[in-house]
């Protein structure tokens, strides 16, 4: 019996026969993450990179993290740990992506009303230190979701998931129907 977390489509597939299946049919957008502690936040946003097929994610910092909280599927992303943000959005911008901070500063703009490019590197901080100044500093674009409730923020897993189905729903659906 296969006890995996997949779908049923992938039970009784191989690891390497699932990923090459999902690379195949990855997305264009790339997450990287800075600033961040909370391993249960890392490990949600590696589950939404597998919900939406992002084509990478990207941790700054450390590297060890519980990855229970994955609920296996870090078997089939391609996560990728990086000490310098900055070399890797100068990166992504070489190849062409836009680059967007979700953060909730300045003068961000309002996730609904923001069109994605298919080629979107999108950046996340922690909840409560948000992205380094450089960071944000270098991104094409800031946009923010809006909340309507007492708090100002979300955290990072909540807000990453939100903000890939935004992408999802903007990019990718209009290709679908």
């Amino acid at each position: 019996m296969d006890t995996r977390n997949v779908t049923d489509f992938y039970k009784y597939w191989e690891n390497d026969a699932i990923i090459a299946d999902l690379d195949s049919k990855r997305n264009e957008f790339v997450v990287a993450v800075e600033r961040v502690n909370g391993d249960f936040n890392f490990s949600t946003v590696i589950r939404n990179c597998n919900a939406f097929l992002a084509r990478k994610v990207y941790r700054a910092g450390k590297r060890q993290y519980d990855k229970r909280g994955t609920v296996g599927t870090h078997h089939y992303e391609h996560v990728d740990y990086i000490d310098n943000i900055i070399s890797l959005i100068d990166k992504y911008r070489a190849e062409g992506y836009r680059i967007v901070a979700i953060d909730n500063v300045g003068d961000s703009q309002d996730i609904r009303s923001y069109q994605w490019e298919p080629k979107s590197f999108m950046l996340f901080g922690e909840e409560g230190r948000g992205l380094s100044q450089e960071a944000i500093d270098m991104c094409d674009d800031i946009v923010y979701i809006p909340q309507f409730g007492s708090v100002r923020s979300l955290n990072l897993g909540t807000a990453s998931g939100l903000a890939m189905y935004d992408y999802a729903c903007k990019v990718l659906t209009p290709v679908l129907t």
